[in-house]
C-alpha cells in the first residue's frame, strides 16, 4: 500500500470511527472569596470567635475583616494574634484586611502615632493580613478643620505600611459626602492622599445612602485605586442595615466593574438590624450573595 491510499483509507476509518465526546464544562471557581466583616457578627465573636468562625465557614465564607485589635496585648478576639493565626490556618480561612483604631490618632503627635501604626503592622503580619484599614473617625471629630489634617495622616501611614510591605486603605461612611462649604471630606482625601500610599475600601452602602453618586461613578474618578469592596443592603423603610437582597440596593444590577475598581477584596456587611440574629442575618446573605452576585466576582 503506497502513502497515498494509506492515508485515504485511514482517513475513511476516522471518519467511520470517531464519536466525539461531550464534556460537561468544569464549574470555574470565583475570582473573589467570599468575605465577611466580623463586625456584623461582634455580638458571636465577643462570645466563642472561633465556634463562630467555623459557623461562618460552614455558610460558605472563606475570608475575613477583622475589626478591634487589642494593640497593648497583641491579640485578636481574646486571642494572641499568633494563636489566632494558626486557628485560621486549621480551619483553611484567611483575614485580609483589618480595621484599626485610628481615630483617637487624629488628635495625637505623628509619633504616637508611628508607634501605633507599628503595632498594628506587627499584628497584620502575623495574620498575613495584606492589608490595613482606616475605618472611621468619631463624630466630634467631623469637622472641616479635622477633614484637612486627615490627608497628611492617611500618607504618613501609608508610607509606613507600604514600606513595611503591606497595603493600606481608608473605608468610607456617610459623613465623608455631607457638603462644607462647597466642598465634602471625600473630596479632600481623594485630591490630597497618594494614591500609591493610600488605597480605598468603598462601602457601597454609605454611597448610595450619602453621596449623590452611584459606586461605578465613583470608582470611575479613581480606577485602580478602590482594592475592596463592603457591600450591604439597605431597608426599603428605615434606610438602616439589612440582609442582601431584603433591602432597596439591587446589587445584580449595582455592582461596579471589579477590573476597573482593582479590587483584591470584597466582603459582605451587616452591622445591626438584623431580622432574626446576627448569625441568621450572615447566612441568609451568604446564601443572596451565592444565587445572585457570585458569578458577576
Amino acid at each position: 500500500m503506497n502513502r497515498r491510499h494509506f492515508i485515504e483509507k485511514s482517513s475513511a476509518l476516522c471518519a467511520t470511527t470517531f464519536v466525539p465526546i461531550t464534556c460537561k464544562p468544569m464549574e470555574q471557581k470565583p475570582k473573589y472569596k467570599m468575605g465577611y466583616q466580623l463586625y456584623s457578627i461582634r455580638d458571636e465573636m465577643a462570645k466563642d470567635p472561633i465556634a463562630t468562625l467555623e459557623a461562618l465557614k460552614s455558610m460558605g465564607y472563606e475570608d475575613f475583616e477583622a475589626n478591634g485589635f487589642d494593640e497593648v496585648n497583641g491579640m485578636f478576639y481574646g486571642i494572641k494574634a499568633a494563636e489566632f493565626k494558626q486557628r485560621l490556618d486549621d480551619m483553611g480561612l484567611s483575614v485580609t484586611s483589618g480595621h484599626y483604631g485610628f481615630s483617637p490618632y487624629l488628635d495625637k503627635s505623628d509619633d504616637e502615632l508611628r508607634r501605633y501604626v507599628d503595632q498594628c503592622i506587627a499584628g497584620a503580619k502575623t495574620l498575613n493580613s495584606p492589608y490595613i484599614t482606616w475605618p472611621w473617625i468619631a463624630p466630634e471629630q467631623r469637622t472641616l478643620q479635622n477633614f484637612k489634617l486627615m490627608p497628611d495622616k492617611l500618607n504618613l501611614i501609608g508610607e509606613q505600611v507600604t514600606a513595611a510591605g503591606l497595603g493600606f486603605a481608608y473605608h468610607n461612611h456617610g459623613f465623608e459626602f455631607e457638603d462644607h462649604d462647597g466642598i465634602t471630606a471625600y473630596d479632600i482625601i481623594i485630591a490630597e492622599t497618594d494614591p500609591a500610599l493610600v488605597k480605598l475600601q468603598i462601602d457601597m452602602y454609605w454611597v448610595m445612602h450619602s453621596s449623590s453618586f452611584t459606586p461605578a461613578e465613583l470608582i470611575k474618578k479613581q480606577p485602580g485605586r478602590f482594592v475592596m469592596w463592603h457591600i450591604k443592603d439597605m431597608d426599603k423603610v428605615s434606610r438602616d442595615y439589612t440582609e442582601l437582597g431584603n433591602g432597596s440596593i439591587d446589587y445584580t444590577k449595582l455592582l461596579p466593574d471589579p477590573v476597573e475598581s482593582g479590587l483584591e477584596y470584597c466582603y459582605i456587611e451587616q452591622g445591626g438590624n438584623y431580622a432574626h440574629s446576627s448569625m441568621k442575618s450572615a447566612e441568609d446573605s451568604a446564601n443572596y450573595y451565592k444565587e445572585h452576585l457570585q458569578k458577576s466576582l
